[in-house]
């Protein structure tokens, strides 16, 4: 059975950072691509950032991008999200999503989400 540990969230004051953790119990960790993902109430949930399995590449949604850094530690088993100049709409329950595509079947796990809170 697939766990994740999602750590890092919390409140904070606008403008402010937070280091979002999700540590993945996850055989071949590096063989994932890791996403974050939140979803804000009455929102619909929506990806934020992705890295890739091979190569690290990253991906950010237009309202983050040069304010949050994707990073993973394969050694670890564990992808960080670094967020900064947060904004109250960024406040949202996050979620940490392993996604691996294989010739038989494809693997996607979620997390149990970890709570952001952004103050004005």
């Amino acid at each position: 059975q697939v766990q994740f540990v999602e750590s890092g969230g919390g409140l904070v004051q606008s403008g402010g950072s937070l280091r979002l953790s999700c540590a993945a119990s996850l055989e071949a960790f590096d063989y994932y691509a890791i996403g974050w993902f939140r979803q804000a109430p009455g929102k619909e949930r929506e990806a934020v950032s992705c890295i890739s399995s091979v190569g690290g590449r990253t991906y950010y949604a237009d309202s983050v991008k040069g304010r949050f850094t994707i990073s993973r530690d394969n050694a670890k088993n564990t992808v960080y999200l670094q967020m900064n100049s947060l904004k109250p709409e960024d406040t949202a329950v996050y979620y940490c999503n392993a996604y691996r595509r294989s010739p038989l079947r494809d693997y996607d796990y979620w997390g149990q989400g970890t709570q952001v809170t952004v103050s004005s």
